[in-house]
């Protein structure tokens, strides 16, 4: 792996569930609360309002040290200098996003299956999501839930670090950590959220310190 994981808690952004409050007034309450990385994550958005939303993101996370990851599009996580990238299925490949982005720059990768999972690993990204661990309505389109039993071979067979995605919330978090999961990405349940920072600091109460990776 070219560039250290050092988070624990992967925060992706959905605008629609912020209610009355912007979806920066909202990061930056989960921000506050502790949270090291975030995935802007806002797919109807067009190319300008991406990059001006982005570019205002970008300098909200630099100032509390995290990480900001650019969902799919590559030029706008260029364009504002982010940490990396998030690539789905349909997304450009992955060894030619690293061609673009270079070595120092994350690249996180969805998966549904172990045979995603082990191609992403193998392919050079730097970890992946893996799932729906869970039912939850903004990933029913990927089919049933994997379960927690899939959760815990793919974490066993990768190297890379494995975060569950899907449902996850304060309640089940120690069993996705139990799986040997290294941790947990959610929109929900911190974006959602009446108090935004209470909820991030709950969720990484949970969860174990982030080991950073050499």
């Amino acid at each position: 792996m070219s560039t250290p994981i050092d988070f624990t808690l992967y925060l992706i952004t959905d605008r629609l569930q912020t209610g009355t409050r912007t979806l920066l007034e909202v990061v930056e309450e989960a921000l506050a609360g502790g949270v090291k990385a975030v995935q802007l994550r806002e797919k109807d958005l067009t190319g300008r309002e991406l990059y001006e939303l982005a570019f205002d993101m970008k300098k909200l996370t630099s100032r509390y040290g995290a990480n900001l990851l650019i969902n799919d599009r590559i030029d706008i996580a260029l364009a504002v200098d982010a940490d990396g990238v998030h690539l789905g299925s349909g997304s450009i490949p992955i060894y030619r996003a690293r061609k673009l982005l270079g070595k120092n720059r994350l690249i996180g990768v969805s998966c549904h299956n172990q045979v995603n999972a082990i191609t992403a690993q193998e392919k050079g990204a730097d970890f992946i999501t893996f799932g729906p661990v869970f039912y939850t309505a903004s990933k029913a389109k990927y089919g049933k839930p994997v379960g927690i039993d899939k959760l815990e071979s793919v974490s066993h067979l990768l190297t890379i670090p494995v975060f569950a995605i899907g449902g996850v919330n304060a309640t089940n978090t120690r069993e996705v950590l139990a799986t040997g999961a290294t941790g947990i990405a959610l929109i929900s349940a911190i974006i959602a959220a009446h108090e935004p920072r209470q909820a991030a600091q709950t969720l990484l109460s949970l969860l174990p310190a982030a080991i950073v990776t050499p």
